[in-house]
Formats: C-alpha cells, sequence, structure tokens
C-alpha cells in the first residue's frame, strides 16, 4: 500500500488546490439562482405560463433587428427572468413582459457568469473543460484509493466536521474519515462531472444502455440549411405549433441564427424530463418558419437519456432541499480536503526543508 499511499498524497497535494476551486465553485453555482432572486429586479416573479404572454414577451424582445439576442432562455419556477445571450460575452436579464432590467458586456460584471465559466471552462473554453473532466477522473481515483488505504485504519475512525487542530497528522485524520463518509456523494459527483465534460468517456461508460448508438449521433442537430431569419417572422405561430406538439412542456430556449445557414432552435421541458431546460427541440427555418424536425426526449435512446440525467443530479436540480443539502455537502467537503491535503502537504515539506538546512549549517 505504500505506493498508493504515495500516489494519493502527491497527486492531492499537487492538484488539491484545483478540486477545491471546483468544490467551491460548484457550491456557489447550486445556490445561483437563489443569488439572483434576492439581488435582481422581478427575479423572484411567479413564473407566468400562458403561452401568449410568453410569446408577446418574445416578440418584444426580438423585435430591433440591431439588438437581438443570440438567444433567450426562458424563467422558470426558481427564476422569474429571461436571460438573453448577445454576440461575445455581452448580455441581459428581462422580466417576463420582456423589460430589461440588467445589462452587461462582460462577464465580469456577473459574478454568476464568471463562476460558472470558472467551475465548467477554468476560463479556457473547451480546453478547460476538458480540463475538469481530467479532474473528474482523477477525482475518482481519490474515493476510490482514499476508501482502500482508509480500510487499515479503520478501527481509529472518529468523525469530526473539522480537524481538532491543523497539525499535519490531525488533519491526515479528519481527511482520512470524513473522506471515507463522503465518499459515496464524492464518487457520484465526479462521476457526473466526468460524463458531462468529457463525452467519449460517456460514450464509453453508457455504451452498454444503448449498443450501437452513440450519444452524439442521438443529439446531433438536423442537416438541413435554414435561410436568413425574415425580418417579420412570425414567433406567435411558431410557438403555437410548439405547444400544440407539447401542451404539457415548458419553454425554455429560443437560439436565433444571425446569419443564413443555420435553424432557429426552441428547446422545451417535457413533466417526465429532468433537464432543467429540457431536451426536447423543435427546429425550424428562419426565411419561413417552416418546421424542419422535431426531437422528443422521452423517445431518445436508453443511453442518451441516462445522459440528460447527468447534469440535473450533477447540479442539484432534482431532488429538492434534502438533495441540496447533500451536494452542498459534497461541495463543501471537496473543498476542504482539497485545500487542507495542500496545506499539510506542502507545509510539512516547508519544515522539513528548514530543518535539514540547520542541520547542515551545525
Amino acid at each position: 500500500m505504500l505506493w498508493l499511499d504515495r500516489i494519493h498524497r502527491w497527486t492531492g497535494g499537487i492538484i488539491g488546490v484545483l478540486l477545491a476551486v471546483l468544490g467551491l465553485t460548484g457550491t456557489l453555482l447550486v445556490y445561483e439562482d437563489a443569488w439572483l432572486r434576492a439581488t435582481v429586479p422581478h427575479a423572484a416573479d411567479p413564473l407566468v405560463r400562458d403561452t401568449r404572454a410568453l410569446t408577446a414577451a418574445v416578440e418584444r424582445l426580438t423585435s430591433n433587428p440591431s439588438a437581438r439576442p443570440d438567444s433567450i432562455l426562458f424563467p422558470s419556477e426558481s427564476l422569474g427572468l429571461f436571460r438573453l445571450s448577445y454576440d461575445g460575452e455581452a448580455g441581459a436579464y428581462a422580466d417576463q413582459t420582456g423589460t430589461i432590467v440588467v445589462r452587461w458586456t462582460s462577464q465580469w460584471e456577473r459574478l454568476e457568469i464568471w463562476l460558472f465559466d470558472l467551475h465548467h471552462h477554468f476560463f479556457m473554453g473547451d480546453a478547460g473543460t476538458t480540463v475538469a473532466g481530467i479532474l473528474a477522473i482523477i477525482g475518482v481515483g481519490f474515493v476510490v484509493t482514499g476508501v482502500l488505504l482508509w480500510w487499515r485504519t479503520r478501527k481509529a475512525f472518529a468523525f469530526r466536521l473539522l480537524p481538532a487542530r491543523l497539525t499535519r497528522l490531525q488533519i491526515i485524520k479528519h481527511h482520512r474519515d470524513l473522506g471515507v463518509v463522503m465518499a459515496p456523494i464524492l464518487l457520484l459527483s465526479f462521476l457526473t462531472a466526468t460524463v458531462l465534460a468529457l463525452r467519449p468517456v460517456a460514450e464509453v461508460l453508457l455504451a452498454p444502455f444503448s449498443p450501437g448508438t452513440r450519444i452524439t449521433q442521438a443529439l446531433a442537430a438536423p442537416k438541413t440549411k435554414g435561410g436568413r431569419l425574415a425580418e417579420n417572422f412570425d414567433w406567435r405561430a411558431t410557438l403555437e405549433t410548439v405547444h400544440a406538439r407539447f401542451p404539457d412542456a415548458q419553454l425554455r430556449s429560443v437560439s436565433i441564427p444571425a446569419g443564413s445557414g443555420a435553424l432557429i432552435r426552441i428547446r422545451v421541458r417535457q413533466p417526465a424530463e429532468w433537464l432543467p431546460n429540457g431536451r426536447t427541440i423543435f427546429w425550424f427555418d428562419p426565411a419561413d418558419g417552416r418546421l424542419v424536425d422535431v426531437r422528443d426526449a422521452t423517445a431518445l435512446p436508453l443511453g442518451t437519456r441516462v445522459y440528460n440525467l447527468a447534469y440535473p443530479v450533477h447540479a442539484a436540480k432534482v431532488g429538492g432541499a434534502v438533495y441540496t443539502a447533500v451536494m452542498t455537502a459534497s461541495g463543501l467537503t471537496l473543498t476542504m480536503l482539497g485545500s487542507l491535503a495542500v496545506f499539510a502537504f506542502w507545509s510539512f515539506r516547508a519544515r522539513q526543508r528548514v530543518y535539514v538546512a540547520g542541520w547542515l549549517r551545525e
């Protein structure tokens, strides 16, 4: 077990801070909607479910071609605001009548946006997502090796929320015992993060659920090309078409192409879906409003449906207050274990160097 212990300690000492960052930012993002309800006007407004009212708001938000957003995220039960995305990092929040209440031109102007970027991308785009996925895989390794290493000292188990003292020995004991208690939840967090960040890994892990069907293929958009957005695009007819097909579904987002070639994409969430923004999708031709294709999330291959569960489970978007508390504990535990592991590892080595240097001088 000596080699396993060394790998566990050295790896933790090197990347523990990065795992702590993921834990802390993930915990804060669980409460993103609560933060917005407390700080942004109309964010706490009750959800408007009337399709005609929502259509009027969309028409208002898209009426000015020079200020038309690239995408619109609809209000939800927990957040009574539209979120608009424009070219680059610009964005805005609007109330449910379509009136802008907050604007920004950079992600650094909004705490919740740069926290999301840090947690998901480490401010590095797709490369950062890959890094986060690799860290999640290493996290799975930490949980497995940590449980194996704990087994030798199981008779000395003593659960503590915090170390008795900030000494190396007490930090190690706390790390070992708290880690084994939280191992199942940490493992769930790391596995779902891996699936979300690394699509090839998700394809392999979920292949047994749908043999011969790839997630990427199941989620691919139609290859049909669309025209340029019509000057007076009929949003009312388009959203009525969506509502007629799935009357119980909740409108979640609209993506509007800036030029020709792409299609308008509308996502809705059916009652059976856990994914907050749903994976039931309509594609329309921007030139004439023609319905091009529809994807029913409940009819997707089983492996893809399991994949769609990863985000709501990872981000505590299901399970109510109890599961939110569990995932909060998971994030805070990862923050504490990662940061204290780095502190104990490098402070011990710093003291060793000081001792050796003093001994050599003598």
